[in-house]
């Protein structure tokens, strides 16, 4: 007897050079910002970072950490971020490392941040 194949909902594509172009080298290590990293699982970025707090023991030093206001400055001049007062950022963002997605990734199937792209941020940002 044949089964039929399961249907599964369709995935959004996320092209891997939108995921690669949001990496940073900061402190000699490979970080991708907590609002890409929100906008990519479609959550708000107070609404990634307060989970991350509350949850911090799953959240070491060397998976996420707080930019430095000389590190938030030179990387506003790198990038397009809103400057402050025009409705942009008002305090430095948190950048996660390699592990840090990866964590935020498998904690997407507790249902936080479940979101079909979490594999691809993980892949490209542990491969690149």
């Amino acid at each position: 007897m044949h089964n039929p194949p399961l249907m599964t909902a369709p995935q959004p594509v996320v092209p891997t050079e939108r995921i690669a172009s949001r990496i940073y080298l900061i402190r000699g290590q490979k970080v991708m910002l907590d609002s890409d990293l929100a906008e990519l699982y479609g959550v708000p970025t107070g609404r990634l970072n307060e989970q991350v707090k509350r949850n911090h023991e799953r959240f070491p030093s060397d998976f996420v950490f707080q930019l430095s206001s000389q590190e938030f400055k030179a990387l506003i001049s790198q990038i397009a971020m809103s400057k402050e007062g025009r409705g942009g950022r008002r305090q430095s963002p948190w950048v996660f490392t390699e592990q840090g997605v990866a964590m935020l990734s498998s904690w997407g199937a507790s249902g936080f941040l479940d979101s079909p792209v979490s594999y691809f941020a993980r892949a490209t940002c542990v491969s690149n």
